[in-house]
C-alpha cells in the first residue's frame, strides 16, 4: 500500500472515530426528550401516501382513537402515513412525537407534530432505537422497505428477548395476508426457519376498533412502561 493511500486510510479511520461523538449526542438528546413524553404508540407507514387515500384516512383514524385512549402516538415525523399519524393524534389533542431524518426525495417534517417533540436524526440505528424504548405497540400501516425494515427489527428483538413483548398490529388484511402467507408456508412450513410461535407475536386487523381492542387486551395484563 502506498503511503497516499495510507493517509487516505488514516483519515478514515479517524473520521468514524470522531462520528461516535455525533452518535452519542444523538442518544443522549433523544433519551432525555423522549423520556418525559409517557404512553405511545409508533404508528409506520409509507411516507407516499396523500390525504385522501384510504390508508393516510384510516392511519388518521387510528391515531384519533389511540389518544382517545390516553396514549401518544409517535412516527418517523414525515409525509404520508406520518403525516395521518401526527394528524390523528394532533386533532384528539393528544401527544404528537416526530422521529425525523433527512433523506434525499421525500423526508420532511409535517406540521402536525408538537413543537417540543419534534426531533431530528442523521442516523437511522439512534432513531430506530427511540421508536423500540419509547413505545408500548407498533401499529404497522401500507408501506414499503422502511415499514418492513422497523416490522422485523421490532418482531426480532422481542423473538430473541432483547426487548420486553409488545403488540405489534398489522393495520390493512390485503396489503399484509400475502407476506403472512409466504412466511407460514415458505419461511415456516416448508423450509423451518421462522418457529410458528413467532407468529403470535403479529396481528393482523383491519380498523381502528380493532386496534384499540389489541392494545387495551395487552396493557390489562401489562403495566405501562419503557421496553429497556
Amino acid at each position: 500500500m502506498t503511503e497516499k493511500h495510507n493517509k487516505n486510510w488514516n483519515e478514515i479511520k479517524t473520521n468514524d472515530s470522531w462520528a461516535l461523538f455525533k452518535i452519542m449526542s444523538e442518544f443522549v438528546d433523544g433519551y432525555e426528550r423522549l423520556s418525559q413524553i409517557g404512553p405511545c404508540v409508533s404508528i409506520f407507514g409509507s411516507a407516499r401516501m396523500n390525504p385522501g387515500d384510504k390508508f393516510y384516512e384510516l392511519a388518521v383514524k387510528v391515531a384519533n382513537k389511540i389518544v382517545d385512549q390516553g396514549y401518544g402516538i409517535i412516527t418517523g415525523g414525515g409525509p404520508g402515513i406520518m403525516e395521518a399519524g401526527n394528524k390523528g393524534a394532533n386533532i384528539g389533542g393528544g401527544t404528537s412525537v416526530g422521529l425525523n431524518i433527512e433523506l434525499p426525495f421525500e423526508q420532511h417534517d409535517n406540521p402536525y407534530i408538537d413543537r417540543d417533540k419534534n426531533l431530528n436524526f442523521d442516523y437511522f440505528f439512534v432513531r430506530k432505537v427511540m421508536f423500540v424504548k419509547y413505545s408500548q405497540g407498533f401499529v404497522v400501516m401500507p408501506g414499503g422497505f422502511g415499514t418492513l425494515d422497523e416490522l422485523f427489527e421490532a418482531i426480532t428483538l422481542i423473538q430473541t428477548g432483547k426487548i420486553d413483548k409488545f403488540p405489534i398490529i398489522l393495520v390493512g388484511k390485503k396489503y399484509w395476508t400475502g407476506l403472512l402467507d409466504w412466511i407460514i408456508a415458505t419461511m415456516s412450513e416448508k423450509f423451518g426457519t421462522v418457529n410458528s410461535d413467532d407468529l403470535k407475536l403479529i396481528e393482523l386487523v383491519d380498523n381502528e376498533d380493532e386496534v384499540i381492542e389489541i392494545l387495551d387486551k395487552f396493557y390489562n395484563q401489562f403495566d405501562l412502561s419503557p421496553n429497556f
